[in-house]
């Protein structure tokens, strides 16, 4: 009888908590429904009923603390996640999480110290060095640029390291790394407003590339790299007298790259010429050239060029469609001349 009553007490005990957890589990759902309506109040709601049950999970935190910032509320934000980071239970995202909101709450002290330790504990998180370098770089520190360099090197697949290297080189003129990151940009984060916004620098910085009739004048502090990339381009130079456009990159891009495939692919494999390559093999290179340049050159002709050649551009969007781009790790070739 005692064996029986044991046993039964037991049953109720596991039961209890298999229900407990399936609670907190359906909470957390639903939680996630009210954020992805933009319910943050309803989610606030729920995640906090479904934290005191669990005070330990990181995830249920991580959505709470998300809820209260896009409600403008950081101080309950950084109080939810604060313990986390502090108690080291917490990974990369919780991590980015806390810096956000010390970093809006104007704590950038606490928020540099909250990436450098991230950092050391998750050195292969590109997200943590994009965002240690957007708080140096508001602090005009010129080390931001090296923290989006780590990020590409370390976290090739992580986009945002790729635009804010993107812009700035182009703003500090260097236009062969805000060229070859901008097109890397694009091809992973394909249909956003920023992807126009590069795309709008791409047209410009090969115009600005072009505008030294000689390439290989100043090779001063450039790496191997970048070397072989101008000189590739500067080869090119003679198609430049057409002027700058969709038709006549197609070109000097074609040019290019065979100039590249011959000389320089062994040294220097890279993903992006690679992909072009393909692209040219298949016959879409001259619709992904249009992609890119066609409508921040003149949006008008660009329709007209999508509306006379219908099978290409829907030919090349299939492909793009059908694709992960993916920048494979070790195919990092910037270098900082100290």
């Amino acid at each position: 009888m005692k064996k029986f009553l044991f046993g039964l007490l037991f049953l109720c005990f596991t039961s209890q908590v298999i229900a407990q957890q399936e609670d907190v589990a359906q909470l957390h759902e639903n939680a996630k429904k009210f954020m992805q309506q933009a319910d943050y109040g309803n989610a606030v709601l729920i995640l906090t009923r479904a934290l005191q049950q669990e005070p330990q999970n990181l995830s249920i935190a991580k959505d709470l603390s998300l809820s209260y910032f896009f409600q403008k509320e950081d101080r309950m934000a950084i109080n939810v996640i604060k313990p986390f980071v502090d108690n080291n239970n917490a990974d990369d995202e919780a991590y980015q999480i806390a810096g956000t909101i010390y970093r809006r709450l104007g704590q950038e002290k606490d928020a540099e110290k909250n990436y450098k330790k991230a950092i050391s504990l998750y050195p292969n998180s590109g997200g943590l060095y994009n965002d240690y370098g957007e708080l140096l770089f508001k602090q005009h520190n010129p080390d931001a640029i090296r923290q989006w360099e780590k990020g590409i090197e370390m976290d090739p697949s992580s986009v945002n390291n790729y635009y804010n290297a993107s812009k700035y080189y182009y703003y500090q003129r260097n236009f062969v790394w805000s060229l070859i990151y901008g097109e890397i940009f694009i091809n992973i984060e394909s249909f956003t407003s920023r992807t126009a916004e590069i795309k709008d620098i791409l047209l410009d910085g090969y115009k600005k590339l072009f505008a030294s009739p000689d390439l290989l004048s100043n090779l001063k502090d450039k790496s191997d790299f970048e070397i072989a990339f101008l000189t590739c381009m500067n080869k090119q130079n003679s198609v430049v007298i057409r002027g700058i456009n969709p038709e006549t990159l197609t070109m000097i891009r074609t040019r290019f790259m065979l100039e590249w495939n011959k000389s320089y692919d062994q040294k220097f494999p890279f993903k992006l010429f690679n992909f072009q390559e393909q692209l040219l093999e298949q016959g879409l290179f001259p619709a992904y050239n249009q992609w890119i340049f066609g409508a921040s050159q003149n949006l008008a002709a660009y329709q007209n060029w999508t509306s006379n050649h219908s099978a290409e551009t829907d030919n090349f969007k299939k492909f793009k469609e059908s694709i992960i781009f993916k920048i494979p790790k070790g195919q990092y070739y910037h270098s900082f001349i100290k």
